[in-house]
């Protein structure tokens, strides 16, 4: 058994996994971001006793622990080199947890262990895989042959700011026409009020003023029971979404392509405009066609994935 640790900016989410990928005990804990980083790891090892206590079985009798870390990390040394949403900086987490609990640590970017969690469910059948996860921003995981693609800093699979549109949109990481400029739910509530300004007798307002707040479910919604604005909204994001998913395809020809984050929640009616672009304008139209599915495992993938990775 495993432990696998999601640390997040609102919470921290562990589980005690199994070693086919199961989770049998999970608990979690406020993060509360502003406090200094060795209190997180203090909340971290909280948690692992209490697993191991409820599962009913030592700490020892844990074979490692994975934590999947937002930010820039050496996964080699197991340091968080840089995470803007946490008071971390050069931060040797994986030396702390393990001084603390006396087990293996490993640590990875959040976004890898998403990966490897939702790889979990496939892993018998793929070798070459591609996470995408469409939230805030856009993130993304490569595995290779059954490894995680880490590149020689570490930094590797930043598939977010590949550009799609030269001089487009700005991107959080200062460059401008970043695919999660265009194929971020962040992107999409945009392109969604801006439609809405445009067209006041859409139903997305109705849908809209229901939730309480623009959201990414907003134009779909509307879409579905007819609204042809918002069909706009969801056709040219779908767009957006597979000319980014076709310029990593035809550069790594994996054998599944995975999308995650809230909005993969829409399935088909997302993935089947998505499917047919990447079929048409894929490099490999006359080879093998790489899947595109949805994920399955959301909240839990980040917990299984660091699991795994200390596997």
């Amino acid at each position: 058994m495993y432990i696998g640790i999601d640390l997040g900016g609102t919470n921290i989410a562990a589980g005690l996994v199994s070693e086919d990928g199961k989770i049998l005990k999970q608990a979690s804990t406020p993060t509360m971001n502003e406090r200094d980083a060795i209190e997180i790891v203090k909340d971290m090892a909280m948690l692992v006793e209490k697993l191991a206590k409820d599962y009913g079985i030592e700490v020892s009798d844990i074979k490692g622990i994975g934590i999947g870390s937002p930010g820039s990390i050496d996964f080699d040394n197991g340091v968080v080199v840089y995470s803007n949403n946490l008071k971390m900086e050069k931060f040797p987490i994986a030396d702390e947890l393990r001084k603390l609990t006396g087990l293996p640590v490993s640590v990875d970017n959040d976004a890898n262990c998403a990966a490897m969690g939702e790889y979990v469910e496939y892993e018998k059948d793929v070798k070459d895989f591609l996470f995408i996860t469409l939230g805030t921003g856009v993130g993304s995981g490569i595995i290779i042959d059954g490894k995680m693609l880490h590149g020689f800093n570490g930094a590797a699979g930043e598939g977010g700011h590949i550009v799609i549109k030269t001089g487009g949109e700005q991107c959080s990481c200062g460059r401008k026409g970043c695919w999660e400029a265009y194929a971020s739910v962040t992107a999409l509530i945009r392109q969604t009020k801006v439609a809405m300004k445009k067209n006041p007798d859409s139903l997305m307002h109705k849908f809209a003023a229901e939730e309480g707040k623009v959201s990414g479910k907003t134009s779909f919604d509307a879409a579905k029971a007819g609204d042809k604005a918002a069909q706009e909204v969801v056709s040219q994001y779908a767009v957006y979404v597979a000319e980014g998913l076709t310029n990593l395809e035809n550069i790594l020809q994996p054998e599944m392509i995975c999308i995650g984050g809230g909005i993969s929640r829409e399935g088909d009616y997302l993935l089947d405009p998505i499917r047919e672009f990447v079929s048409k304008n894929g490099y490999n139209k006359y080879m093998t066609k790489t899947k595109i599915v949805t994920a399955k495992l959301f909240n839990d993938a980040g917990i299984i994935g660091a699991a795994m990775i200390a596997r």
